[in-house]
């Protein structure tokens, strides 16, 4: 069990400062909750007076949730009233309790109780004729019971309007957790951008072989001059016959 501190979120014309919560002791398993009033508030049935109170959620046979509603060491039982969830979107650390917004000098009726963590509340269902007085008042959806159910176990819940019309809980309320939101599609379509090829590489040409040109190492000076010793040999042979 461990102390919290307790947050009132209270309607527009509620009186803030006058009703506070404190000492909050809370159970995880069926949420224990003690809570102060420093004025009588309302709950389906019956008006509590000003004092401490202690709120759990009671086993039941059928998937619905009974809040029990005791005294402040939980030695004696005032109420047990029916409840349905009430989800909000941003879970908080604190207990939070809500109040519809009250006609006249009426005391504040209890409208919804949060638990630390949990992202859905307690909302309570009131008796028809009073559900219909309060949906007025508050100009909100308040979930009903006939005023003649002898179960609240299988007694049928409603909603009403502010324009006094029954529906179904689930048009009303936000009994079930809000989906989340479609991740919303372009209709367009993304324009692809053209491609256009790249040109196809030139052949490259085979490299070309040099022809190699041997260097021209001999000279005809020595054979111009082996030519004229020879033509002075033939001469000087040619003289000596003729002599």
């Amino acid at each position: 069990m461990k102390i919290v501190k307790t947050v009132l979120v209270v309607a527009a014309l509620s009186i803030l400062g006058a009703m506070s919560l404190s000492s909050v002791r809370a159970d995880e398993w069926n949420k224990k909750t003690v809570m102060t009033f420093n004025q009588p508030i309302e709950i389906p049935g019956q008006v509590l007076p000003a004092g401490t109170y202690t709120f759990k959620l009671a086993e039941s046979r059928s998937d619905r949730h009974i809040v029990q509603i005791f005294n402040a060491d939980g030695t004696h039982i005032f109420a047990t009233v029916l409840a349905i969830n009430n989800y909000r979107l941003q879970p908080t650390g604190e207990t939070v309790v809500k109040f519809a917004e009250r006609s006249g000098d009426n005391p504040e009726a209890l409208k919804a109780w949060f638990y630390p963590g949990d992202s859905f509340g307690q909302e309570f269902v009131y008796p028809k004729q009073r559900a219909v007085e309060l949906a007025v008042a508050s100009n909100e959806a308040v979930p009903a019971l006939p005023v003649d159910a002898a179960d609240i176990n299988v007694a049928p819940i409603v909603a009403v309007t502010p324009d006094q019309k029954e529906v179904p809980v689930a048009d009303a309320i936000e009994t079930a957790p809000p989906a989340a939101a479609p991740v919303a599609q372009d209709p367009t379509p993304t324009p692809v951008a053209a491609v256009t090829p790249a040109p196809a590489p030139e052949p490259t040409p085979a490299p070309a072989v040099a022809t190699a040109e041997l260097p021209q190492t001999a000279s005809t000076v020595p054979l111009i001059a082996l030519l004229g010793f020879a033509s002075l040999g033939v001469a000087f042979t040619l003289k000596r016959l003729a002599s």
